[in-house]
């Protein structure tokens, strides 16, 4: 009972901190200067609140209803950024998956062995720091190259690549020092009993892992949806709301809550991840987690 009035009472601090961010926006909207506020004569510190710059929340969210163009039978921005937003969740669950076992994969390797974790782990730090949009197009055109009988490279592969190029990340780290925490005497005591390395991965490593592994597996959902957006827009795949987030946003001189339809698409399909990674609590619950990252 404890447990279900805690998550009522974060659900419901949520919902307040979204409405008082909108009640924010429409206030600075209402009472800002239309010209913002300047430091200098290029500095701008605050925004602007034209009706250009900021429209209103209730426009932003009656355009959703609207439909998305001029055209005839055209469907509502609302249906156009569902389906978008559907689009780009199938690609970075599949980033999700390839990044969870990759990352596993290494972290199992670096734990076994310590010279691996030496000279792996900085490289595994180290590859977070190159920017997705320079290695989008590269990744795109190494994998036109790519040939197996009748399969053929989408651009669609090069997207989940990239998301699963930082889904692994988390995963990694997080998995690495999950299966180091146990305590020593713990570990000297499967030792004393003659059980072998992967004996004690099974039955003591993982274990202890999980409260480490959930909150990765989290923010490897939340990069994998980043990294899905910005190779959307980098390698041009239409379908995507990556790719709808500038589209739409070449008609804002026009139509300025048109473009944040796809903004909100975006925020969505990462809340969604991220909740259905946090589903995995529930298989785990044996394990009366604390999680700790």
């Amino acid at each position: 009972m404890t447990r279900v009035l805690g998550r009522l009472r974060a659900g419901l601090l949520g919902a307040l901190g979204v409405v008082l961010v909108a009640a924010l926006w429409d206030l600075y909207k209402a009472f800002g200067p239309e010209q913002g506020v300047l430091v200098g004569e290029r500095t701008l510190i605050l925004p602007r609140a034209t009706d250009l710059a900021m429209p209103h929340t209730w426009e932003m969210v009656q355009r959703l209803f609207e439909p998305a163009t001029g055209l005839a039978g055209a469907p509502t921005a609302l249906e156009a950024v569902l389906e978008a937003s559907a689009f780009t969740l199938s690609i970075a669950a599949r980033g999700w998956l390839v990044g969870v076992v990759v990352g596993i994969a290494l972290a199992l390797l670096m734990t076994r062995f310590k010279i691996a974790e030496s000279g792996m782990l900085p490289w595994i730090v180290l590859s977070q720091t190159v920017p997705l949009i320079a290695i989008a197009p590269l990744v795109r055109r190494w994998g036109a190259q790519i040939e197996f009988g009748s399969f053929t490279w989408e651009n669609e592969h090069s997207v989940a690549l990239i998301a699963a190029y930082l889904a692994f990340f988390p995963v990694a780290v997080g998995g690495l020092r999950g299966l180091k925490s146990p305590a020593r005497t713990h570990l000297e005591l499967m030792h004393t009993y003659g059980v072998g390395w992967w004996r004690t991965l099974i039955t003591l490593r993982l274990p202890a892992s999980v409260p480490f592994l959930l909150p990765a597996l989290r923010l490897a959902a939340a990069s994998a949806v980043i990294g899905s957006v910005v190779a959307e827009v980098s390698i041009g795949l239409r379908g995507g709301i990556g790719r709808m987030v500038v589209e739409y946003a070449q008609s804002a001189g026009g139509d300025p809550a048109k473009a944040w339809a796809p903004i909100f698409g975006a925020v969505a399909v990462g809340l969604v991840a991220a909740g259905a990674v946090g589903l995995l609590t529930l298989a785990l619950r044996p394990f009366h987690l604390t999680e700790t990252i």
